[in-house]
């Protein structure tokens, strides 16, 4: 079959260049999506009803890029192959119909994506957690900090540094633990015979020493301090220490408060409860009196 030069050249001057064109727009718009869509963005969530720190606002606005570069992406490049397949001269009708009939057949199948999908809308628009969020999942007991966020997953890396992926549809309740602020929550047991005036007394001071650390100090916004007597357990007195810290804190303020109480606790003369067990011995057993 002889090549037609003169159709070839007709063609490329004609559709060839309309292509052209439109990859070019569709290489801009990904461009702009990518450079021009942050600080639209960013400024829209710090106008939000949400009163939230900077940090947090940082979190939600990574978040919303994420998701809504991914769905521009996608309709680009469907928008994209559409337009050049109908100027190749493919005819686009009986493929959206054979997608349409395609799409009836599996229909049945393709409802846990929808329901995903919805999920993850809501998920979004309500704000529940953002990328860089620890939380909890309940109906699955997983947790862990959130490292993506798409409108049919969310995908978590727990403390072994395992990472799951979980369908949005999937998630009924989820607790996040570290939104806008977290929380010290401890319980210290100390022993039945300490004088407890004197134990509080300890514990107060160490968390006002913490939250006045130099260090310490720019993560607590208040001070460990002594709540109630808690419980009068098996082994020892529980006293209830709470305090509110910068979100995802909490963990290792915990840990550089139980350091710093047992530091005190022993240079105060102050017992940690632990197990015991008290055994007493009986010399003489009183001999029943004899029946006549």
């Amino acid at each position: 079959m002889e090549l037609n030069w003169h159709t070839v050249v007709n063609w490329m001057t004609g559709h060839g260049i309309r292509i052209l064109i439109i990859v070019g727009v569709g290489v801009a718009l990904w461009f702009v999506l990518d450079k021009s869509l942050s600080p639209i963005v960013r400024r829209v969530v710090a106008r939000s009803r949400y009163k939230e720190s900077r940090e947090e606002i940082e979190k939600r606005t990574k978040t919303l890029l994420s998701v809504i570069k991914g769905v521009g992406r996608v309709f680009i490049v469907i928008v994209g192959v559409v337009m050049i397949l109908s100027e190749i001269g493919i005819a686009i009708g009986p493929i959206l119909a054979g997608l349409g009939i395609a799409g009836v057949a599996v229909g049945f199948g393709a409802q846990y994506l929808i329901r995903d999908l919805i999920a993850g809308i809501f998920i979004i628009l309500e704000n529940q957690y953002r990328v860089g969020d620890v939380i909890r999942i309940a109906d699955i007991d997983i947790g862990g900090q959130v490292e993506e966020i798409t409108l049919r997953k969310t995908v978590l890396r727990d403390l072994d540094g395992i990472v799951h992926h979980i369908p949005n549809g999937e998630i009924k309740v989820a607790s996040n633990l570290t939104r806008s602020f977290a929380r010290v929550n401890l319980n210290i047991s100390v022993a039945y015979d300490t004088d407890l005036d004197h134990a509080i007394s300890v514990i107060n001071r160490v968390g006002k020493e913490l939250a006045e650390d130099e260090k310490w100090g720019k993560v607590i916004n208040s001070p460990p301090q002594v709540l109630r007597v808690n419980n009068l357990g098996e082994h020892g007195i529980d006293i209830k220490v709470v305090g509110d810290v910068k979100p995802m804190e909490h963990w290792a303020v915990m840990g550089e408060l139980r350091l710093r109480l047992k530091k005190a606790f022993d240079a105060e003369g102050i017992e940690i409860a632990w197990p015991r067990t008290k055994v007493y011995f009986v010399n003489d057993v009183p001999e029943s009196p004899r029946k006549d």
